[in-house]
């Protein structure tokens, strides 16, 4: 977590109730929430967010922290280039993290996650609750790995990836650049990038473009 007593958020769906319940946890002040619909924003944070200014979208200097609460990874990356900002972190105080773990800036880490030794989580990165990102892992810019996903040693994930629910990674697999591994997939082989993976063991059923990858 970074050592600040305020931020600021950049979307006001759910995810950003998440990250909110984390920072508040610590003390930490939400200054606004950022959305590119206001109006309905205002309708989905204010039950747990009473107070919090709606700021509307647009892309100021700020005086403090942002982090981009927006579970699209598509979307996060697009943000991430637009907005020149100070990145934060939000690490829920449940999550065991190793210290020789790397842990790039706007990453959300929530409760009960694993990251263990040597891992590198790159930028704006999603490792949802439960997820075990095992020793020497490298996930990617942009990626999700979400809830109870086990992601086993030395496994690269790419940027931009999406790793379902419950999906198990074996050791040494290399998965690309903007695949989406669907829920409960058991991935005992590289995939290549740009690919949609699906069942047990997980195959290689799409691969297009970079598409926009959904929370």
């Amino acid at each position: 977590m970074n050592a600040t007593n305020c931020m600021y958020l950049y979307g006001a769906g759910g995810h950003s109730k998440v990250i909110l319940d984390i920072l508040q946890s610590f003390g930490i002040r939400v200054k606004g929430v950022f959305d590119d619909n206001p109006a309905d924003a205002k309708l989905r944070i204010v039950k747990v967010a009473d107070g919090i200014r709606l700021l509307g979208e647009g892309f100021p200097e700020l005086d403090a922290p942002l982090i981009i609460s927006v579970g699209n990874n598509a979307r996060r990356a697009e943000l991430a280039s637009l907005i020149k900002a100070n990145y934060g972190t939000a690490i829920h105080r449940s999550a065991i993290i190793a210290s020789t773990a790397t842990i790039g800036v706007g990453t959300v880490i929530l409760h009960g996650a694993i990251v263990q030794a040597d891992a590198q989580i790159g930028a704006h990165v999603l490792i949802n609750t439960a997820a075990s990102i095992d020793h020497d892992n490298i996930i990617g810019d942009y990626a999700h790995v979400s809830p109870h996903a086990t992601l086993c040693g030395h496994v690269e994930v790419g940027e931009g990836t999406h790793i379902g629910a419950g999906a198990v990674v074996i050791q040494k697999v290399r998965i690309g650049r903007w695949c989406t591994v669907g829920a409960g997939a058991v991935v005992l082989r590289d995939i290549p990038d740009f690919s949609t993976a699906v069942g047990n063991p997980a195959r290689v059923i799409k691969v297009g473009k970079k598409e926009a990858a959904t929370s």
